[in-house]
């Protein structure tokens, strides 16, 4: 991906996810809209923040050979981050929310698994769409075409 691909895949990856989320909580909680679409937005950037640090402190100690890296490394890789970003979050939420430890820390997990789901399914639309519209460079008969196109 190019820098300006690689800036609209997150920025339509983080829009999407916020209104989904946004819609989601304003449904099952009894918080105001507008707090939760502040909070969700907050929320956003710190995820972006963690990302671009963890993934920066990450490569220092695996290496940034990202194509080598085991199924294993890519497990630690994920558990590490959500970890982080969980320890970060929780003090938020429960501020905000004024919520307890516990009610947040549950709340937190559900939202580590919205997003270990979506996106899956954002990157795996977010492939398919682009290969079908607008992919007229790519290599017909790639790896990468054929790998994508067994999803």
């Amino acid at each position: 991906m190019t820098i300006k691909e690689r800036i609209l895949h997150t920025v339509m990856f983080e829009v999407f996810a916020l209104v989904i989320l946004m819609g989601a909580a304003t449904i099952f909680t009894r918080h105001n809209p507008a707090v939760v679409g502040g909070l969700s937005v907050v929320m956003s950037l710190i995820a972006m923040a963690w990302n671009y640090v963890y993934n920066v402190i990450f490569d220092k100690f695996v290496g940034d050979d990202r194509l080598s890296r085991t199924v294993k490394t890519r497990i630690l890789h994920g558990l590490g981050f959500e970890g982080g970003l969980i320890f970060v979050t929780i003090p938020v939420l429960m501020w905000v929310l004024q919520l307890d430890f516990w009610t947040v820390f549950v709340l937190d997990i559900g939202i580590v698994l919205f997003f270990l789901i979506y996106a899956i399914i954002y990157n795996w639309a977010y492939d398919h769409v682009k290969a079908k519209f607008f992919s007229i460079n790519t290599p017909v008969n790639s790896k990468y075409t054929k790998a994508n196109n067994a999803l």
